[in-house]
């Protein structure tokens, strides 16, 4: 880092710079951008396109007293750099390190955390409101990007607004709207009348003085209609002065001189809420990011590959197959595409594939609608982001018993994007829902199986998988059936059970090797289903050993582990212990999943450990316990 960059200690300093020296740092913080995130991994070309939008943002308004709102937060990567972070910027998404997102916690500069989309008006609203409730007379910003506006709660926010009436700035980062030069040049020439504090008070001259002849209030009416007609065909803006908001723009997104004007008129804007409508490129400056801005929205860090094909590639492809075997299976998923997997069932069956923007409670329902009609619905969507339309699984899937597969991408641990995005609920809020069914592969090809025999189900049926490489996958073979509720026993052990659920299988064979040479025999048992649960092998098991240790990655806060507990106590197995490995009744923060699974005991390591801790000298023999502990 060097040259303007490195003097930017604060906000305040941009506001000394002239555009000139503004373009040199524009390109010097795109050089930071590409240098750090090739190395830590991360969101690129969103932050790429927002570059000269950020300076200009903080060069009219003063942060943190005016309020910065970022929707999602995947494109504040330079906004961090000019609010005091560039010193630890190569943290980015480390360890104890700068988190991907805004994050209150981390910096005074950022005025409310995020990493779902559709939140940001929603927020800014009840802080402008705040403001105006306090007599205070700041400015508050929301930044959302079109994408994002294809979310519901966006627009339940923007009729509030509208409605409202209140002081708010809304910026629409638009990098996918063509809109050509011709309607461009109309709009800049209104918006050039419109804001001009003289057009306002020519209009209420005009009705004054129109309203007064006989017929006038006809008169005017009738030349409203005119002017709301050519404004509809012409100009961008007429829906949103439709909401109740002053339009500005299209600007070019990437013209600092251009935004600083439009952003100065938005601010001395008083009277009602005002949308700056800005134009740019994403992945701007770095040439293979602008070619390809999906592949480059997220990237890994260099080295990372991996041949192995990820669990959503498998997901994609058994898709495909079962699309192939049955004319009735769809797929839906919320802006999705390439993240689920499911851009390749899209090219092959486009009619039958579903992406609906940002709107996770209307996929659910979407799917709901559908399945009454007698087809079978796949729901693609990220733990975490499922978790937005809970209401939508109970009332419109699980109510009526719908068979509606959930395909829930991203469970437990996904590492670097931290606790906005982490899949650490799911099995807590699904296996609360009756006439659900919650699986968790223990490994790619059991996925393959788990989702055929959710498309059998004939009830609701959720398949939970993680962020990372398939592995122990066999060439294709023919899909099975698994039976609903049943687990597997893996290994045999007169001492403790370890009952793993999905990712923690594997883990759990590892960590009974490794207990073996210390003379203590761990049956290890494949789980499979969180609900329901394997009653009559747990119960054998656990009248077997005494000792059972769920293994699980998710909460333990109404999770796997719980249900077993309630299940042993409800069943007067006296004496025998239950004791729960999963994540705790915390946010996970950012971290390699490695990382991460070492810290809460999610590994071979930890399992062992915690079998020696909770059983090894009350409930082994003697001379078992007495080895385990030498």
């Amino acid at each position: 880092m060097s040259g303007i960059l490195e003097k930017i200690q604060s906000p305040a300093d941009l506001k000394e710079l002239g555009f000139l020296e503004l373009e040199q740092l524009a390109a010097e913080i795109r050089g930071e951008l590409i240098s750090t995130v090739s190395l830590t991994g991360g969101h690129l070309a969103s932050s790429l396109g927002v570059v000269e939008l950020t300076i200009a943002l903080h060069r009219i308004f003063n942060s943190p007293e005016d309020k910065l709102i970022w929707d999602v937060g995947h494109q504040s990567y330079a906004h961090k750099l000019l609010t005091g972070r560039k010193d630890s910027f190569s943290t980015l998404r480390q360890f104890n390190g700068l988190s991907g997102f805004p994050v209150r916690a981390e910096s005074p500069h950022d005025s409310f955390g995020a990493g779902h989309a559709g939140t940001s008006v929603s927020a800014a609203l009840g802080m402008a409101l705040a403001r105006d409730l306090s007599d205070a007379k700041n400015h508050v910003i929301a930044v959302i990007g079109d994408g994002s506006l294809t979310a519901g709660m966006a627009f339940e926010a923007l009729n509030h607004a509208g409605h409202l009436g209140t002081r708010l700035i809304v910026v629409l980062n638009d990098n996918g709207m063509a809109i050509s030069p011709s309607i461009g040049a109309i709009s800049k020439l209104l918006n050039e009348v419109r804001f001009d504090p003289r057009y306002e008070f020519a209009k209420r001259e005009a009705k004054k003085t129109v309203t007064q002849f006989p017929f006038g209030e006809a008169a005017w009416a009738l030349s409203k209609r005119i002017k709301r007609r050519v404004e509809m065909a012409l100009l961008p803006g007429a829906f949103w002065e439709e909401l109740g908001f002053i339009y500005l723009g299209p600007v070019n997104g990437h013209n600092i001189a251009d935004l600083e004007a439009a952003l100065e008129r938005a601010r001395d804007y008083e009277s009602k809420p005002t949308l700056v409508h800005v134009l740019t490129r994403k992945g701007k400056g770095y040439p293979a990011a602008e070619a390809d801005a999906v592949k480059f929205h997220g990237v890994s860090p260099n080295g990372t590959k991996s041949n192995v094909p990820a669990y959503s590639q498998v997901f994609g492809q058994t898709v495909i197959r079962l699309m192939k075997d049955n004319d009735k299976v769809v797929a839906i998923t919320a802006a999705m595409l390439d993240g689920t997997g499911l851009a390749a069932a899209a090219a092959e069956f486009p009619d039958r594939v579903f992406d609906v923007g940002i709107c996770e409670q209307h996929a659910v329902t979407l799917a709901a609608g559908l399945a009454t009609q007698g087809f079978v619905p796949i729901v693609a969507i990220y733990s975490t982001f499922l978790q937005r339309a809970y209401d939508q699984i109970i009332h419109d899937v699980c109510i009526q018993n719908l068979p509606v597969v959930f395909a829930v991408d991203r469970a437990g641990i996904v590492g670097d994007d931290g606790k906005t995005h982490q899949g650490s609920f799911d099995i807590s809020y699904l296996c609360s829902i009756p006439n659900m069914v919650v699986a968790a592969p223990k490994d790619g090809e059991e996925l393959r199986h788990l989702l055929f025999t959710a498309t059998k189900a004939g009830q609701p049926m959720a398949v939970r998988y993680p962020r990372s490489s398939a592995d122990r996958l066999q060439k294709e073979v023919k899909l099975s059936e698994l039976p609903i509720g049943k687990a597997e026993v893996l290994r045999d052990g007169e001492d403790v059970v370890l009952l793993a659920l999905g990712t923690m299988v594997y883990p759990a064979l590892d960590a009974a090797a490794k207990l073996a040479k210390e003379g203590i025999e761990c049956a290890v048992v494949n789980a499979r289903f969180a609900k329901p649960l394997d009653t009559e092998l747990i119960l054998r098991l656990a009248a077997k050993t005494g000792n059972i240790l769920t293994i699980e990655e998710n909460t333990l806060a109404g999770g796997f582990g719980s249900a077993v507990t309630q299940l042993v106590q409800h069943s007067n197995l006296e004496g025998t212990k239950v004791s729960c490995v999963g994540l705790p009744d915390e946010f996970i923060e950012h971290g390699t999943q490695q990382l991460l699974r070492a810290k809460f005991g999610l590994d071979a390591e930890g399992i062992a450990r915690r079998v020696i801790s909770s059983f090894g000298e009350r409930s082994l023999p003697a001379k078992k316990s007495e080895r385990f502990h030498r």
